[in-house]
């Protein structure tokens, strides 16, 4: 059925775009012409419009390598006390080799560490994180995090049996004034 539509589009509607693009452009000092060109011209930003609205809407589509990195507590998520402890208490860095590295910190003291392994599996287009911890392991890390992608980035979502949901995003610890 669509390539039906799209044959009919190809094969009737096309050729009479571009006839009445060109009569428009023949007579365009007349009020006709004006119109035709002036129609063309609003539906053609129009449609440059919405495309560029549609990519820079279209969400990311993460690769394995867009895992690598530092994460924190993104505190702009949920703000105060709770989220600024959490933030002191808990951070991670998944590395080049897909090793995962959990910190359970005193603000800048790193006070206890869990290693781990990652792998990625994409059984849509955007990859999806799988990590597999060293025993003893942290309860933050007994489920494989949610990501959420956004346009410009993403974040993971830990399910925590003590603490609920943990957010985290790519960053840079830095100490809380």
């Amino acid at each position: 059925m669509f390539l039906g539509l799209q044959l009919l589009f190809l094969l009737l509607i096309s050729p009479i775009i571009i006839g009445v693009f060109i009569y428009g452009l023949k007579r365009k000092t007349e009020s006709s012409g004006k119109l035709i060109l002036t129609l063309y011209a609003i539906g053609f930003s129009s449609i440059l419009l919405l495309w560029i609205i549609g990519t820079l809407n279209q969400k990311k589509i993460l690769e394995k390598s867009d895992f690598y990195g530092e994460y924190i507590i993104d505190r702009d998520y949920f703000s105060g006390k709770q989220a600024d402890w959490q933030y002191n208490n808990f951070r991670f860095e998944i590395k080049e080799n897909d090793s995962i590295y959990f910190y359970i910190t005193n603000g800048k003291l790193i006070k206890e560490s869990y290693k781990g392994t990652i792998s990625t599996v994409a059984p849509y287009q955007s990859a999806r994180l799988k990590i597999r911890m060293d025993l003893p392991t942290h309860h933050v890390l007994n489920s494989n995090p949610t990501i959420y992608r956004e346009s410009w980035g993403f974040y993971m979502v830990f399910n925590s049996p003590k603490f609920h949901n943990m957010y985290f995003r790519k960053g840079e610890w830095k100490e809380i004034k």
